[in-house]
């Protein structure tokens, strides 16, 4: 069975852009969109085909080096991952070479979520938008052209020293190209497209972070495109 054809995940997507259109009508603007619980473990868990997909909106995003309040907070976790910035609108059903030619290009993320109930529901886990609270950003372009993950060294520095480290990227979360092919294919069995100008954040490239009571900051460094960070309140 198809991801988007599960009981499930309809009833969950249809109240998640439901969601998404609310606060859209309030005056937030779409920033993209975000996959998660696509690790095998998880999809086997969750008896899915395929990772979950949320949205993100302007609202949600916290400059790099910006503060952000864990106040009420049930379970705040960090997770590092890579932006995907999409260059054209992408149809249902592209193949990879179509998929490839929208990736503009490749930037350092950090997303900020709140497990605030065990991820036991399809349905559920998307009416909550996927836990989704922030996403960490730089710039408001890609830092690198392209979709190419060669020579990206990952690091996760969490009281002022090294917590973790990856060369591949792509490892924990599968390859980009296949993500957007597979975001795309998601929006448009909900009569929404993955539109030129938006973003992608693609999973964690470690295990997510639980962050701990009185952490202070996390950065990602992303060599050679940069990095990203935040502090916490």
């Amino acid at each position: 069975m198809k991801l988007w054809e599960d009981p499930r995940v309809v009833r969950g997507m249809q109240a998640q852009l439901d969601l998404r259109r609310q606060r859209l009508a309030g005056g937030d603007k779409s920033l993209g969109w975000k996959v998660g619980f696509g690790a095998p473990t998880m999809l086997k868990q969750l008896g899915i085909s395929g990772p979950l997909v949320g949205f993100l909106t302007r609202n949600a995003r916290v400059q790099s080096g910006g503060s952000v309040s864990l106040a009420g907070w049930a379970k705040p976790v960090a997770e590092p991952e890579i932006a995907v910035h999409i260059g054209r609108d992408v149809p249902a059903g592209a193949d990879r070479d179509t998929a490839a030619a929208a990736i503009a290009g490749i930037s350092p993320a950090i997303e900020l979520v709140d497990v605030h109930t065990p991820p036991q529901d399809p349905e559920w886990i998307l009416g909550e938008n996927i836990y989704q609270r922030h996403v960490v950003l730089g710039g408001t372009g890609p830092a690198r052209a392209g979709a190419k993950p060669d020579g990206l060294t990952c690091r996760i520095m969490r009281h002022g020293k090294e917590s973790a480290r990856t060369s591949d990227p792509q490892a924990n979360t599968g390859q980009w190209v296949e993500i957007v092919r597979h975001v795309a294919d998601v929006l448009a069995a909900f009569e929404e497209r993955l539109r030129a100008g938006e973003i992608i954040i693609t999973g964690s490239v470690v295990p997510p972070l639980a962050l701990e009571p009185g952490e202070a900051d996390i950065t990602f460094e992303v060599d050679p495109l940069g990095g990203v960070a935040v502090r916490f309140e």
